[in-house]
């Protein structure tokens, strides 16, 4: 895969940040050698988040964001902020843009203040170095960069910053690989359904492919309907079988109690979120009553389907599996509610098109807020009965099964 081909839940995401006119877009522009941002002298110029996948050197893959202005004002103005904070979820770096000529102001002060709470790496871009700049402040001397975006002053250590402080939480993550030793033989069952892209896998599908086949493994793909032959046409049991989760119910009667057996989508959550904590919350599956709430979130804004796996599928074996009159709930790419306390459940995809510091924040603005969030991989191995089975290969989330 060429970084060009790179999923955008395996760029970083960089996304800059400021108040109106401090000169965002002009240093977004600069930094990406591009007219990515519309720039003028208009407060408020930028109205939505602007996103671009691009190379950045000497960075690599990444997306650049250019946000509206943290200042903005009025009924629009408030939604144009709350975009903005959207953005600041799933950021694994974040570029504070100060007006040089004016210094920090108090919205700036409140970003920063958010940067050092999530834990997200930062630098300061004081911008209009080519003009008279207020004194930097000496607590964030070693933070700042002094650019001009006009001369063009500063923008290639501004890059360079960027590349030394970039958060790649998962590249140090595994997805599949370090389940089976290498030469091993393991099945990927994808079922070809009304729901499958035409013409190709699915993003998750594709990307336990190449990582088994990166890491010499012999990976045998086929549908659930072909399954049992490719079985029998093998000298000795695979090491492993990974299916879609749709398919858990035939392919659990199919692969011998023997073999190790788990699903794309809990493969997906352990690599950009927390298996351990997905797991915890299928015990709230056999405490739903009637009129709960369940909200059931995925990350990529596909057109939905006549049996779509969110909308149709989770919720028709939910009710049947509790017997209740549950009441659902969807959102779709960047929507997620910052606060989720209105729920009784979060069901999440596994995020395949999110970065994992999307992931990680949506769990942890579950937990902060009490209420369970699980998977859609680990919720249909429940519902069809074989949760504790597709757990074997996680010891953790296993153990976590029985607190």
């Amino acid at each position: 895969m060429g970084l060009n081909e790179t999923p955008s839940g395996e760029r970083v995401t960089i996304a800059f940040f400021g108040v109106r006119n401090a000169g965002k877009s002009s240093v977004v522009n600069a930094v990406t050698g591009q007219k990515l941002a519309v720039v003028s002298d208009v407060r408020g110029t930028t109205t939505d988040p602007v996103k671009k996948a691009m190379e950045l050197l000497p960075l690599g893959p990444a997306v650049i964001v250019d946000t509206p202005g943290i200042d903005d004002e009025g009924e629009l103005g408030e939604m144009r902020v709350a975009q903005t904070r959207r953005v600041l979820r799933g950021c694994d770096v974040a570029v504070l843009v100060v007006d040089g000529t004016r210094g920090l102001t108090s919205a700036d002060e409140g970003l920063l203040s958010e940067f050092k709470a999530r834990s997200v790496p930062f630098v300061v871009a004081w911008n209009k170095a080519d003009e008279a700049c207020a004194p930097v402040p000496e607590a964030l001397d070693a933070r700042i960069q002094a650019v001009s975006a006009v001369t063009g002053e500063g923008m290639v250590e501004l890059k360079e910053r960027i590349a030394h402080i970039a958060d790649k939480p998962v590249a140090s993550r595994p997805l599949v690989h370090d389940l089976v030793p290498a030469g091993s033989t393991v099945i990927l069952v994808c079922p070809i359904d009304s729901a499958a892209p035409k013409g190709r896998l699915i993003l998750p599908q594709q990307q336990v492919l190449r990582d088994l086949i990166d890491h010499a493994c012999l990976p045998l793909v086929c549908r659930e309907t072909e399954l049992a032959a490719a079985l029998s046409a093998l000298r000795e049991p695979p090491a492993l079988v990974v299916t879609d989760s749709q398919a858990f119910g035939p392919v659990s009667k199919i692969v011998p109690e023997s073999v190790p057996l788990t699903s794309f989508s809990i493969l997906m959550v352990r690599y950009k979120g927390d298996l351990v904590e997905a797991v915890r919350g299928t015990a709230k599956l056999d405490h739903l009553h009637d009129g709960d709430r369940i909200l059931v979130s995925g990350g990529c804004t596909h057109h939905r389907q006549c049996d779509d796996i969110g909308t149709v599928k989770l919720p028709r074996w939910l009710r049947s599996y509790t017997g209740a009159d549950l009441q659902f709930e969807f959102t779709s790419g960047v929507e997620f509610p910052d606060d989720p306390s209105s729920y009784a459940l979060v069901l999440h995809c596994g995020g395949c098109v999110l970065n994992a510091r999307e992931m990680r924040s949506r769990q942890r603005a579950a937990v902060e807020a009490g209420i369970p969030m699980t998977n859609y991989g680990v919720t249909i191995a429940q519902v069809h009965g074989v949760l504790r089975r597709s757990l074997t290969p996680f010891p953790e989330a296993l153990a976590a099964l029985d607190v």
